[in-house]
């Protein structure tokens, strides 16, 4: 047991590798500046400055685009109390705004039509000049004025086709229904919608008349019903399914539909009928009394259709070479318009007077770069003066940046979102890693897969990492392997236990008494002995022993975050932080959870398979500290003084914690109050007259 237990806990020291590189390249969510990738693991934060720059009007857009482009910057708001809206650039984003909708409703219409044309080149185009925004907006709207002008049009051809198919349908089915009429009623019907005769069915009365139309499929049953019980069973409904595929030219969903003729007799069930196919969204049309009146229209329907299909293939066709034309470039304009946005939403950040005034923080190593950047941006406007970039004395906290490469960059990818999970991960990574720059080149533009391809590292470790834990665990797909053989042996239990042959065959379960049948000083090589996997106290045994295993390495973990902020303290020499926090929250976890890793190990050490019987309860032990009772069976001598102290210690701590550096930073602020106020009066009056 405690071999297993050094060797998890050397698994717990390579599986948090991972983990330790996530602090090394930990940023703050709020800052941004993440996205460059030029450097690699680093133990703490960029050193931050914070900068001031004055630039001027004509070159102001130019320079805080070539900022956006190097991405070190991360500028500060220094128009707090005027309202979004009421910024001086608020039209310049606004005009961004409708650009992007507009390349949205292109980009989905392309989607619809040819999504394999839209492919993402991986191309970074330059921050367009606020003169070729003009350009760009000209070129969105004559693109969205087209493609809006041919899919409404798509849209009229579709439903007038849709409308003479249906038509042609009923023309087709009506015959059929005529027939069936004359057999069921016998008199003749009325005649059409219209109330006129038939004069090609003479054996039917004058007195019936007839609707026709299309209703949806899953309607009709419904629909019939409405029918019988509206008209009292005086309607005679037939009705025959259309087999062809009709496209809704709305949703362009394919959509079932019947031709129904209905049958009545009088104007009143007419007008009844009528306002029962209204409100169940039935088409109704008309059609005529005679069989060579509907051919004839037949004909002339199916006519109007080839060449509506005509003119809708060419609409298609000049729908689909606009769209063609916008796909290849969308991307790129979704680039350039965002860019835009992002220099004029910078610029409602800055202090616009005689001159624009900006303030930001950068790495202080990559001032230089800024510098640059500025020059750059200064030439690109045209203008003779350069930009002034000053560093400034402050005492707010700066942001945390680390610089990340295609290594690092998923690991501090973690912070926001977390990951997942075995050999299968691991495979699976290492094949992304291996087609590395052929992903590159085609990334496509899935988010999910972009967002898996970004972590690809984290996954490979992640998977290596639980591979070795299964090995572990002796757990593959929740089965053990036995490898290296078992310690576990029957050879002793026929004489030590008084167990026979036949007891072991006819006995469904046998409990294993450790004393007799485990080898003394052999344990299992690599992990958990796969005997546990045939016993039925398996998840007991493994859950408690996991248990202990997880607080001890938890505990160790919290521990390690809390020096890494000695650490950090030391490093700005903050002696307030190290008295009110790290000391006191050093104490109170040692108190209790480091108290409580003391007690596992001392009861995997000091209770063997002999006396496992009166071993306590850790956790009855640890809920009697907090309730101060006595405990029936102490592991060590003294343990309720021992942890009457402990507790005392810890309820101590809290307010030390809470309260401390509270009180001091108080104090400093009433004495600063208190110097500056001295000051102040000792300053001479002179005297007027």
């Amino acid at each position: 047991m405690q071999l297993c237990v050094v060797r998890l806990l050397l698994l717990h020291v390579l599986g948090t590798v991972d983990q330790f590189l996530i602090f090394f390249t930990r940023s703050a969510r709020d800052t941004g500046m993440a996205n460059n990738r030029n450097c690699g693991i680093s133990f703490r934060s960029e050193k931050m400055s914070r900068i001031q720059l004055f630039l001027q009007h004509d070159a102001a857009y130019a320079c805080i685009a070539e900022f956006g482009e190097i991405g070190l910057i991360e500028f500060s708001d220094l128009n707090l109390s005027v309202n979004e809206f009421q910024r001086k650039y608020i039209n310049e984003v606004r005009r961004c705004d409708e650009m992007e909708r507009k390349l949205r409703y292109v980009e989905k219409e392309a989607q619809k039509c040819i999504p394999e044309e839209i492919r993402d080149m991986g191309e970074d185009p330059e921050t367009p000049m606020p003169s070729e925004m003009f350009d760009l907006e000209l070129q969105f709207e004559r693109l969205d004025d087209e493609l809006r002008e041919a899919n409404s049009n798509k849209e009229t051809l579709s439903k007038n086709k849709l409308e003479l198919m249906e038509l042609l349908q009923i023309l087709r089915e009506t015959q059929g229904f005529f027939a069936d009429a004359e057999i069921a009623l016998n008199p003749a019907p009325q005649g059409s919608e219209e109330g006129h005769t038939d004069p090609g069915v003479d054996a039917l009365s004058p007195k019936f008349g007839f609707i026709t139309g299309v209703i949806s499929r899953e309607r009709l049953a419904s629909f019939e019903r409405m029918l019988w019980r509206a008209c009292r069973g005086n309607v005679f409904l037939r009705q025959a399914a259309i087999d062809l595929p009709l496209v809704d030219p709305v949703s362009g969903e394919v959509v079932d539909k019947c031709v129904f003729v209905i049958f009545f007799q009088g104007e009143q069930l007419r007008t009844k009928v009528k306002k029962i196919c209204e409100g169940y969204k039935a088409t109704m049309y008309p059609c005529p009394d005679s069989q060579s009146e509907r051919k004839d229209m037949a004909a002339g329907v199916l006519t109007r259709i080839e060449d509506i299909q005509t003119v809708l293939s060419q609409t298609e066709e000049h729908q689909r070479r606009i769209l063609s034309g916008a796909a290849r470039n969308i991307r790129v304009w979704f680039a350039k318009v965002r860019k835009i946005k992002a220099v004029y939403h910078v610029l409602n950040l800055c202090n616009i007077q005689k001159a624009i005034v900006a303030e930001g923080w950068c790495p202080s190593n990559d001032i230089d770069l800024v510098h640059g950047a500025a020059r750059r941006g200064t030439e690109r406007s045209g203008t003779d003066i350069p930009a002034i970039i000053n560093t400034m004395e402050t005492t707010k906290t700066p942001p945390t940046y680390h610089k990340t490469n295609k290594f690092t960059y998923a690991f501090q990818a973690i912070v926001d979102a977390y990951f997942g999970h075995g050999l299968i991960m691991f495979l699976f990574a290492l094949w992304m890693i291996l087609n590395e720059k052929r992903f590159n080149a085609e990334k496509g533009a899935s988010e999910i897969w972009l967002t898996i391809y970004g972590g690809r590292y984290i996954i490979l470790l992640m998977g290596l990492f639980s591979i070795y834990t299964g090995f572990l665990y002796n757990d593959a797909f929740s089965k053990s392997v036995n490898i290296f053989g078992s310690s576990w042996s029957l050879e002793n239990t026929f004489t030590d236990m008084n167990v026979t042959a036949n007891t072991i065959l006819t006995t469904p379960t046998i409990q294993l008494n450790p004393i007799y049948t485990y080898t003394p000083n052999s344990p299992y090589p690599l992990g958990v002995d796969p005997v546990w996997n045939l016993s039925k106290n398996k998840i007991s045994f493994m859950n408690s022993y996991k248990m202990k295993l997880s607080v001890i390495l938890g505990v160790a973990q919290m521990m390690f975050g809390v020096f890494l902020s000695l650490a950090n303290h030391s490093y700005f020499n903050n002696k307030i932080n190290i008295l009110a926090e790290f000391i006191p929250q050093v104490i109170f976890l040692t108190s209790i959870m480091g108290y409580l890793c003391v007690m596992i190990v001392i009861k995997w050490i000091k209770f063997d398979a002999s006396v496992s019987a009166v071993a306590p309860s850790l956790l009855i032990t640890l809920i009697d500290m907090f309730l101060l009772k006595a405990h029936p069976h102490d592991l060590y001598a003294g343990q309720w003084y021992v942890e009457k102290i402990l507790l005392v210690v810890a309820v101590l701590c809290i307010p030390w914690m809470l309260l401390l550096k509270p009180l001091v930073i108080r104090a400093q602020h009433r004495r600063s109050r208190l110097v500056r106020g001295i000051s102040l009066r000792s300053v001479p009056i002179p005297l007027r007259f």
